[in-house]
């Protein structure tokens, strides 16, 4: 008797955990799928406030990684319109010294962390999913477009790099361009941060 009581649980019990189990994996958040590679969108529209994810980037940038800002949005020329995110609130700069050996490492960690391969085999997951366009940094440039590859960098204001400063060669900090997408936090990084 005891054995047909057992069996009897076991056919009842059996479908209501299969039940349950197929409830909590539809109730489960589901991961939202890593963006393209981001296209180069050249500035349009003037916007010399920062967008929302840009500045949810840049505190999360500092939070992590420590470093100082030198800005955010530049103004603009009326005659000109934008020529550089900053003035769409696209961009910020993150306060680093290339000559120091200390602030080199921590870019590497930083860019490390963005282009990095996640779980699912996305490669430069962190950097798709934050909507970052391009970096540039000590003299080179990491393009979306170019899977981030690093190439060579000169200011379009530098004749040679010798002539040009530290900043426009950006070794006194990282710049960051975002996808307009990235900078409104429209991307599956910003879910819930915003």
């Amino acid at each position: 008797m005891r054995l047909g009581l057992n069996r009897l649980i076991a056919v009842l019990v059996a479908p209501l955990l299969a039940l349950a189990v197929v409830a909590a994996v539809a109730a489960a958040p589901a991961i939202a799928d890593v963006e393209d590679y981001a296209s180069y969108e050249a500035p349009v529209r003037c916007h010399t406030k920062p967008k929302p994810g840009t500045v949810a980037l840049g505190r999360w940038v500092a939070r992590q990684y420590g470093g100082g800002w030198l800005g955010f949005g530049r103004d603009c020329s009326k005659k000109n319109g934008p020529t550089s995110e900053h003035q769409t609130g696209q961009a910020f700069d993150w306060a680093l010294d290339a000559t120091s050996r200390r602030d080199r490492r921590t870019a590497d960690r930083l860019m490390e962390r963005l282009f990095a391969t996640d779980r699912r085999g996305n490669e430069d997951a962190l950097a798709r999913r934050m909507g970052v366009m391009y970096l540039i940094w000590d003299d080179q440039m990491f393009p979306a477009w170019n899977g981030f590859e690093p190439e060579p960098y000169l200011s379009s204001s530098c004749k040679s790099r010798r002539k040009c400063s530290p900043t426009l060669r950006h070794r006194d900090h990282v710049h960051v361009s975002l996808t307009r997408q990235g900078a409104r936090g429209l991307t599956s990084w910003y879910d819930g941060r915003l």
